[in-house]
């Protein structure tokens, strides 16, 4: 008789843990495939973690890294290019692939549901889009799966990476390789990081024109450096103020506008639009 209670007793218990395990599973994010890339620590947005879903699928299929690949008219891989700085990109125009800015720009339309990220590693470091940015100084402690690590000085970013946590990142890293997960590669040419906000874009949206055109600190010429933008940008400005005269590409104009997502300020010169920027408030 205590022989049966106690087999009676096994049973319940099993029968109990049977009944919870599924309930822990669906609690926890999904394992990561052979390949080891998936989602690594937690703290990423579910957007966040949508696309890091998309690149590793990529990755677990196996696709190819292709010069140039991933920038067709619409998200997704192209055949590549012939990288004339590369040997080991001969093959690049008959693989179906993705650069590493091509793999970072579908893995978002993926989560986002739209072409958020187009254009080049620089474009989409430098996306209106950012929540936040981190140097290279602060290391990966502050980052979390999804955020965009970039590579390269400030006006010349030439690779662009997604973290999944865990000191990995996922991947699109040179000609003649697949797709893959790496160790996050710091000092260096590191730059830093950005994170990418899905949502809607608001406040007073512009267009810079120019390459190499550095922010600022201070409304000033002599300020010190911040970020330098490559190339057309599309920014966010929170308001302008007149101070220092700026002559510069046959223009002059003493207006300063603050960008909050780089907390520097820029002349209104390389900014299109009128000399004092319609709709935009003055500093206090």
């Amino acid at each position: 008789m205590l022989r049966r209670t106690g087999i009676v007793t096994t049973l319940i218990g099993l029968t109990a843990l049977l009944l919870w395990a599924p309930a822990a599973v669906a609690a926890t994010p999904a394992a990561p495939a052979a390949s080891g890339c998936g989602v690594l620590a937690s703290g990423g947005s579910a957007a966040a973690e949508r696309a890091i879903a998309a690149a590793c699928a990529q990755v677990d299929a196996g696709t190819w890294y292709t010069w140039g690949g991933g920038h067709g008219a619409r998200p997704g891989a192209t055949y590549g290019q012939v990288d004339p700085t590369d040997p080991a990109s001969r093959h690049d125009p008959e693989r179906l692939g993705f650069d590493c800015s091509g793999l970072v720009r579908y893995a978002y339309a993926q989560s986002a549901g739209s072409d958020i990220l187009d254009g080049d590693a620089g474009r989409q470091y430098y996306t209106v889009r950012a929540a936040a940015r981190f140097t290279a100084a602060q290391g990966i402690a502050p980052l979390v799966p999804g955020d965009l690590l970039a590579y390269g000085p400030s006006a010349d970013l030439h690779h662009i990476a997604i973290y999944l946590g865990a000191g990995k990142m996922v991947e699109a890293r040179q000609s003649g390789t697949h797709l893959m997960v790496s160790d996050v590669r710091l000092g260096g040419d590191y730059f830093g990081a950005v994170r990418v906000n899905t949502g809607a874009v608001t406040g007073h949206v512009f267009e810079t024109w120019g390459t190499g055109v550095w922010t600022k600190t201070a409304p000033s010429v002599g300020a010190d450096r911040v970020y330098a933008f490559p190339d057309s940008t599309t920014i966010r400005v929170e308001c302008q103020k007149h101070a220092e005269v700026v002559t510069s590409d046959g223009y002059t104009n003493d207006a300063w506008a603050y960008l909050p997502d780089y907390k520097a300020w820029m002349t209104n010169i390389y900014i299109k639009g009128p000399a004092w920027l319609d709709g935009v408030p003055t500093c206090s």
